[in-house]
């Protein structure tokens, strides 16, 4: 916890006398440890997908709120607020959203809430080593996102500073010690490991998981953490996460990931989300996306929507062989953000769809 405190309060700058929007308890946590005042929104933390966004702007107001963590859910309905009644919040100095991915259009929206100068950042990490990598909405709006929709994944910035990411070929096997053998090259697409001070050396009374997440280094001292998500190094040293290293979706053409694919379907703008899953038919394993429209989208012809979707999916090597789409009403999350998607669910869900 100290060794995060540190690198949170040089990623950010983050000053003693600030005052923090806690909407996220956990995260809670760090706002008097770097010295912020902890302001608690009047909200269901469970919930931050139904936060009422008066109740978050209003906060910020009163009380001239410098910093304040969001989950995507919640940055997503307190921009949409913002923007149909064209708030700003000039006492923001950043905001900090994490959890899952936050798409472009999200950040946009919240970020032309933001005085000039102030941005969203995105770090990336994991309860077992947070924060391992951070972007801020400036770099995406103006670079990256165009190359999240052709199907290059999200870019999750460049490495903390002491910290060592690297890119190891994919198995589901323990490694048991390092070695440079299992490092991959920049652009190809690896489990992400790391090496920090502020990493978890095991699971408490889980040895068997410990096994699978730790790399033992006796030559370079320590261990690295396999972060269970995949991704790669672009030619500048920035990362790009590719999705969860158990949700790729191995057909007989090929590997699917997960973030890759949706980014493509995502840039339809009767598309609120998407999720790729893998559905055994006839001994193989099918590339099945699950679709969750906009609200305003949800009347529109489904055959419609489906054929614009293969539409956007042939003009991509990563999604040109994804055919079947399915409809969902509403996807599952997990509580604590409302926006990590349950895939396994949705997988489940697809199978029995398609009998």
């Amino acid at each position: 916890f100290d060794a995060q405190v540190a690198h949170i309060r040089r990623l950010y700058g983050i000053e003693p006398g600030e005052l923090d929007l806690a909407t996220f308890p956990l995260f809670a946590l760090f706002g008097p440890a770097l010295g912020m005042t902890a302001v608690v929104p009047e909200m269901d933390a469970s919930r931050p997908a139904k936060v009422d966004p008066v109740n978050i702007i209003s906060a910020i107001e009163k009380f001239g709120i410098t910093n304040m963590f969001g989950s995507p859910a919640l940055i997503d309905r307190v921009g949409r607020h913002g923007e149909a009644h064209g708030i700003k919040l000039p006492t923001l100095r950043r905001a900090i959203s994490a959890g899952a991915p936050v798409p472009a259009r999200v950040l946009e929206r919240f970020a032309a809430l933001l005085p000039r100068g102030a941005q969203v950042f995105t770090p990336y990490g994991a309860t077992e080593c947070l924060p391992v990598a951070s972007i801020g909405s400036d770099e995406i709006l103006g670079e990256t996102r165009h190359r999240t929709d052709q199907g290059a994944g999200v870019c999750i910035g460049r490495p903390l500073p002491g910290l060592v990411a690297k890119i190891i070929r994919i198995t589901d096997e323990a490694i048991a010690l390092w070695d440079d053998a299992l490092e991959l090259p920049a652009g190809e697409i690896g489990e992400i490991a790391v090496k920090a001070a502020h990493a978890t050396r095991t699971y408490f009374n889980l040895p068997a998981a410990s096994a699978l997440a730790k790399i033992q280094d006796p030559a370079g001292g320590g261990f690295y953490h396999r972060m269970g998500d995949v991704g790669y190094f672009d030619e500048s040293g920035r990362l790009w996460f590719c999705g969860r290293k158990t949700h790729r979706v191995v057909t007989p053409q090929g590997t699917r990931f997960t973030i890759p694919c949706e980014g493509v379907f995502n840039t339809s703008p009767r598309v609120l989300r998407t999720a790729l899953v893998g559905v055994r038919r006839d001994g193989a394993m099918e590339p099945v996306l699950c679709v969750e429209l906009e609200p305003a989208a949800r009347g529109d012809s489904k055959e419609a929507v489906r054929a614009e979707l293969r539409e956007l999916g042939s003009k991509n090597e990563c999604t040109r062989q994804i055919e079947t789409i399915l409809f969902h009403p509403a996807f599952p999350v997990d509580v604590r953000h409302n926006a990590k998607i349950f895939r396994d669910q949705l997988a489940l869900w697809a199978s029995r769809q398609l009998r």
